[in-house]
């Protein structure tokens, strides 16, 4: 076997991304939000970069007399160091300038005067008025459980129960597995008795190793007679799930009736109890586009939420700094890396805003029956269909629309939303899969509760409507509705 080297020339394409490229899909993609922490950061960290709103201080030109002035800020009496021998206008200055520094300080974001004694502070105010942070399900039950009265082994395993309870109210392990984690030895009917008191704790329900056991919880301490209700909860639960009343009855012994205000009673308990316990984060959703009619032109126009495209700019201090040249080569280094970061980070930005902006106007043109007539009138716009009338690549208009939201006339959407496929009527109109769900929607919710469409119906009644589609489609968006199927849906 023998090894040797050599040296060929061949011709070859690559795609090399270069840094400002990637930048610029990253910016692209981000949504509101995240853009907006992705410009603090960089402005934390790159002392060049800032909003055209910020006031700056900047050095001017030499001044008539010999000497210069820097100019503070608008409505500041400039500083002027005079270059004669003549300090009168100097000393004049000196015996003022008590009385300009604390009108700086009142004025200043840097600095603050010393507050007199009896004016309030802001900061302490604000910290008194904040909510506190609401407690957990885990300290609500060990507060409860501090006041139960029973033996200490028993007051040890109760504590580990809670510690391994759920944020739904649920016990998440086995209780003979519980009962190995104590250091202490410990019986079952030791085990057993703690969860039961700690399933009086509240919420009522929380403790519960099964749907079942939470429900009949609460109907046991509902303080009124539930001995139907909780026969059904222990063996007729699958049953009413899948709505066979009509066997429930027979196997009870009650009549439909009956069974049906059972069912009511249970429809009214909390199957997560341990969800009514401190604060639940709520997702907040702001729009990057906006849409708004214009009467005078008769259309649609878009429009970026201001945050998305702030005023970014260089500073003129830095950059007159590197043009003089008379700084150490680090410093003119880091200045030179510092710019060109910013510059790309702006131009990012600003490819940002007009790519956005006409992808969604190009969604505008294609979806204004569904903007004025609603999700009925949707229609499908592949996202390739896009990109080839607007001449950019596929990629750059799905990264355009992630994770990104637009706020029509008639609610807010995600961007992506208005990108689907579908199919063509009998007439041969082009109709999306959206409007297909929300036409499908429209029937169920128009049958007859005592005698519901199966999906052969459903499919008749698309059919109706111009639409041709099989029996597995149909099942398949119903089901991505939550919608359950017929013989479920029926009321009796």
């Amino acid at each position: 076997m023998r090894l040797d080297t050599s040296q060929q020339m061949r011709m070859e394409q690559r795609m090399v991304l270069a840094p400002r490229m990637i930048q610029s899909m990253e910016i692209l993609q981000l949504p509101l939000l995240a853009l907006q922490e992705r410009i603090e950061q960089e402005m934390l960290t790159n002392p060049v970069l800032e909003r055209e709103d910020l006031e700056q201080v900047g050095p001017e030109g030499p001044r008539e007399g010999g000497g210069r002035e820097v100019e503070v800020a608008e409505g500041e009496r400039s500083l002027l160091v005079a270059d004669d021998n003549n300090k009168r206008r100097d000393f004049e200055r000196l015996a003022s300038v008590g009385d300009d520094f604390i009108d700086y300080l009142g004025r200043s974001s840097y600095v603050k005067a010393r507050r007199g004694s009896g004016e309030p502070d802001g900061k302490l105010e604000a910290m008194q008025n904040t909510a506190a942070p609401a407690k957990s399900l885990n300290e609500y039950l060990h507060d409860q459980w501090a006041f139960v009265e029973c033996e200490p082994i028993i007051s040890k395993a109760g504590a580990l129960i809670i510690d391994f309870i759920d944020d739904t109210g649920y016990v998440s392990m086995e209780l003979k597995q519980l009962a190995e984690r104590l250091k202490e030895e410990v019986k079952m009917e030791q085990m057993e008795q703690a969860l039961a008191l700690v399933q009086t704790l509240e919420p009522l329900g929380v403790g519960a190793r099964s749907l079942a056991e939470c429900l009949e919880i609460q109907l046991r301490n509902s303080g009124e007679d539930r001995r139907l209700e909780i026969e059904l909860v222990r063996n007729h639960l699958k049953d009413i799930e899948m709505n066979r009343f009509p066997q429930v009855a027979r196997k009870t012994g009650r009549s439909i009736g009956e069974i049906k205000e059972a069912v009511k009673i249970l429809s009214h308990l909390d199957p997560h109890p341990g969800l009514q316990v401190g604060a639940r984060a709520a997702n907040y959703i702001i729009p990057d586009v906006f849409v708004d009619y214009d009467e005078e032109d008769d259309a649609y126009t878009a429009r970026l939420h201001e945050r998305s495209s702030p005023n970014l700019r260089i500073n003129s201090m830095y950059s007159k700094m590197l043009k003089m040249g008379k700084i150490p080569t680090d410093a003119k280094e880091f200045l030179q890396n510092s710019i060109r970061t910013a510059r790309w980070l702006i131009e990012s930005i600003e490819q940002r805003k007009t790519t956005l902006l006409r992808v969604v106007n190009h969604v505008l043109k294609n979806q204004r029956e569904f903007l004025e007539q609603g999700p009925l009138h949707h229609k499908p716009l592949p996202m390739v269909e896009v990109a080839e009338s607007l001449g950019i690549h596929v990629g750059t208009v799905s990264r355009a629309v992630s994770g990104k939201y637009i706020q029509t006339p008639i609610g807010i959407y995600p961007l992506r939303y208005f990108f689907s496929g579908g199919t063509e009527t009998a007439g041969g109109e082009s109709v999306s899969w959206d409007a297909v769900k929300a036409k499908l929607q429209g029937i169920i919710a128009s049958e007859d509760k005592k005698n519901p469409y199966s999906d052969e119906k459903l499919v008749e009644q698309l059919a109706k409507h111009g639409l041709h589609l099989a029996r597995r489609t149909v099942a398949k968006y119903r089901g991505i509705l939550k919608i359950p199927p017929g013989r479920r849906r029926r009321q009796y």
